[in-house]
């Protein structure tokens, strides 16, 4: 490749799809983890990797725990991934022929997987994430949750190929995210946003409609109604969060 990339990645018990990750970025200058709090060998996995570097840091935050990670890279052009996110042949391929321009962001489409399948509904299926970019030019911002780059003007280009996302495995794996995403929200937002139960229920009863009916979560068996069904909790359960946080 023309231009040296780190890797970024945030890590907390990460061992499952660890290795997958790694083996695929081998081509890389170097990749940065942060793990907050791993009590499963996912340091140990990512210490047998030689271009690899572990750091280590409590939780602060989405948004502020990469922005430290990116902090902690050699090289001013970031590829910023999940865990669980497997760069295939053709993507690694496109990614290292590019001509990097440092007024692009470089946005990279997922296919997410359920227990091993592919799903294609419920928001899912078009799911492009911004993640190839100049830290010298565009930063994360400090959210807690769903944090995003700063774009300030700079264009987004998507690439072609995909990158597979192994979402969750489990239904207990969605609703712990549900949980671990729902409170982060209503800290972030405490005194900040208005909250009620009649909002909470009518915006998760949108949410639910939204992503079985409209985004043919009904297509996809229990799947797609456990999907949507989960999609629907994080909504009430943010927005009931933040109420009881305001009444404080």
């Amino acid at each position: 490749m023309d231009k040296k990339i780190s890797v970024v990645m945030l890590t907390k018990n990460s061992s499952v799809y660890l290795e997958q990750v790694l083996n695929a970025l081998k081509l890389f200058d170097e990749v940065i983890i942060l793990d907050n709090g791993s009590s499963d060998n996912t340091v140990e996995i990512a210490q047998t990797y030689k271009n690899v570097r572990v750091h280590e840091h409590e939780f602060i935050g989405f948004g502020p725990m990469k922005q430290l990670a990116v902090s902690f890279a050699r090289n001013d052009w970031i590829l910023s991934i999940d865990s669980d996110e497997v760069l295939e042949e053709e993507l690694i391929d496109e990614i290292t022929s590019l001509p990097l321009n440092e007024n692009n962001v470089y946005a990279i489409k997922r296919d997410n997987y359920y227990a091993g399948r592919l799903i294609r509904c419920c928001g899912w299926e078009n799911d492009y994430v911004r993640r190839l970019f100049n830290r010298e030019k565009v930063q994360f911002d400090s959210k807690q949750v769903h944090e995003s780059l700063i774009l300030n003007g700079i264009e987004v280009q998507k690439l072609r190929y995909p990158m597979k996302h192994y979402s969750f495995n489990n239904a207990e794996e969605l609703i712990s995210k549900m949980q671990h995403y729902s409170t982060l929200y209503a800290q972030e937002n405490q005194k900040k946003k208005k909250s009620s139960t009649f909002k909470a229920f009518s915006r998760a009863l949108f949410s639910f409609i939204k992503n079985y009916i409209f985004q043919k979560g009904f297509l996809y068996g229990y799947e797609g109604l456990l999907i949507s069904v989960s999609n629907a909790n994080g909504v009430f359960y943010k927005y009931i969060k933040l109420l009881e946080k305001n009444r404080k």
